[in-house]
C-alpha cells in the first residue's frame, strides 16, 4: 500500500489543524514501515514537520503559494502529482480533497463550524468551504472526525452514512507534562515577561473562540477580587481589533497581556507556569489546549460544549457557553479553593494520559486499510 498525504495546508506558524498534519506525518513515520508513505509539502514547510530521514518515507515539495492559491492548486495539480506518485490512496487533512483523483481518498473533518456558525468565518470561507465539504464528503471513500461530537454533526448535516466515517481523537505530545525544573520555568517566564501568577487563555485570538465572554467574566471578577493577570497566548486572528477595543472598554489594559504567537517548545512551560487555564469557545471538533493544560497538571475551566465534554469530563469545571456568571463563579472559586486546583490537576493528568499521537497514528492507519481493501474487492 501506497499512501500519499497531503501536508501543503501547514501554515508557517502550526496551531490546531497545522500541529495535526505535523504530528501525524511524524508518528504515521515512525509506524509505518511496510509500505510507503508520499508526503506532499511546500518546500518551505517540510523542516516544521522535521521526520528523521527513513526510507519508506518520500517527500514530494511543491512551491510556496498562499492558501487562496493552494485551494485552486489542490485542484489541478495535485491530482496529477498523484498519479505520478502511483499512490493507492491519497488521506486531505483539512476538510476538502481534490474532485477528480486517480485512487482512493480519506478526508479528515475537523469541526462543522462552517456550517453551525458561519458568521464566525470570512465571507470567503463561508462560501467556499461547506459547498466543497458537502462534495468531499460525497466523493471520499472514507472520512474522520476529530471526536465524537463531529462525527455526529457531520452526519447530521452532511447526510454521511455512518459506516462511512470514522472517530479517531487527536493526541498529546509528551513533552505536555508537569516539569520540575525551576531554571528552565523562571528563564520562560523572564524571556516572556509573565508574571509570578497568572489566568491563562491558549488560542486563535478572535470572537470565534468566545473571547468576548471570557473577557468579560474576568473584568467582573477584576472588580470583586483582585485575581491574577490574564495572559492570552495565541496569533491574532480575523476580527481581533474588536477583542482588543474590549480590553479598552472594560478598562483590562493593565490586567491583560498578549504574548502572540509562542512557539510549541515554550507552551509546556506556560502552561507549568499558569495558575489556570481558562479555555470558553462556543465550539470545538477537538481542543488541544484544555488537554494540554492537563498533561501539564494545570487546572482548566471550559464550556460544555461539542468536544469538550468528551475530552474533558470531570477533570475540569464545565460551564454554559453563553453564562457569564458561571464563568465568574468558577473562575472565582478556582481561584481561592486550593485543594479543588489540587484535584482537579491530578484528574486532568489521569484524563490526559488517553490521548497519544502513536494512537491517533494507529487508528488513521485502520481506516487507510479498511478504505484501501474495500476499494479493490469493488
Amino acid at each position: 500500500m501506497r499512501i500519499g498525504f497531503d501536508a501543503t495546508a501547514l501554515p508557517s506558524k502550526p496551531v490546531g489543524a497545522g500541529r495535526y498534519i505535523v504530528r501525524l506525518v511524524r508518528s504515521l513515520a515512525s509506524l509505518y514501515k511496510e509500505d510507503e508513505l508520499v508526503v506532499f509539502v511546500q518546500d518551505n514547510r517540510r523542516s516544521l514537520i522535521d521526520t528523521p530521514p527513513i526510507e519508506n518515507v518520500r517527500w514530494v515539495e511543491t512551491p510556496e503559494i498562499s492558501p487562496a492559491r493552494r485551494l485552486i492548486w489542490e485542484q489541478t495539480t495535485l491530482p496529477r502529482l498523484a498519479r505520478q506518485a502511483g499512490i493507492d490512496l491519497l488521506h486531505s487533512p483539512h476538510y476538502t480533497r481534490p474532485l477528480n483523483l486517480p485512487c482512493a481518498s480519506v478526508v479528515t473533518f475537523h469541526d462543522m463550524t462552517f456550517f453551525l456558525y458561519p458568521e464566525l468565518h470570512t465571507r470567503a470561507k463561508r462560501l467556499f468551504f461547506p459547498w466543497m465539504m458537502r462534495l468531499s464528503s460525497r466523493l471520499a471513500n472514507g472520512i474522520i472526525a476529530d471526536s465524537e461530537s463531529t462525527r455526529r454533526d457531520a452526519m447530521q448535516i452532511l447526510h454521511i452514512p455512518a459506516d462511512k466515517i470514522s472517530t479517531v481523537p487527536l493526541g498529546i505530545g509528551e513533552e505536555f507534562r508537569r516539569i520540575a525544573d525551576a531554571g528552565l520555568l523562571e528563564d520562560c517566564r523572564r524571556r516572556y515577561d509573565l508574571p509570578q501568577d497568572f489566568f491563562l487563555y491558549v488560542g486563535l485570538v478572535e470572537p470565534r473562540k468566545n473571547l468576548p465572554l471570557l473577557l468579560g467574566a474576568y473584568a467582573r471578577l477584576a472588580k470583586a477580587e483582585d485575581p491574577p493577570p490574564l495572559v492570552v497566548v495565541g496569533r491574532m486572528g480575523w476580527m481581533v481589533e474588536d477583542v482588543f477595543r474590549q480590553v479598552e472598554s472594560l478598562k483590562l489594559k493593565e490586567r491583560v497581556k498578549f504574548t502572540g504567537y509562542i512557539p510549541d517548545q515554550d507552551l509546556p512551560l506556560i502552561y507549568n507556569l499558569a495558575q489556570i487555564l481558562l479555555y470558553p469557545s462556543r465550539y470545538e471538533g477537538f481542543g488541544f489546549p484544555p488537554l494540554e493544560a492537563m498533561a501539564c497538571g494545570t487546572p482548566v475551566i471550559t464550556t460544555a460544549v461539542s468536544a469538550m465534554q468528551d475530552q474533558v469530563g470531570e477533570a475540569g469545571l464545565l460551564v454554559p457557553p453563553q453564562d457569564e456568571q458561571a464563568l465568574f463563579d468558577a473562575m472565582r472559586r478556582l481561584m481561592h479553593d486550593r485543594l479543588l486546583r489540587e484535584e482537579l490537576s491530578i484528574r486532568g493528568q489521569r484524563q490526559a494520559n488517553f490521548y497519544t499521537w502513536d494512537q491517533t497514528a494507529l487508528k488513521t492507519l485502520q481506516v487507510y486499510q479498511r478504505v484501501v481493501t474495500s476499494r479493490q474487492s469493488q
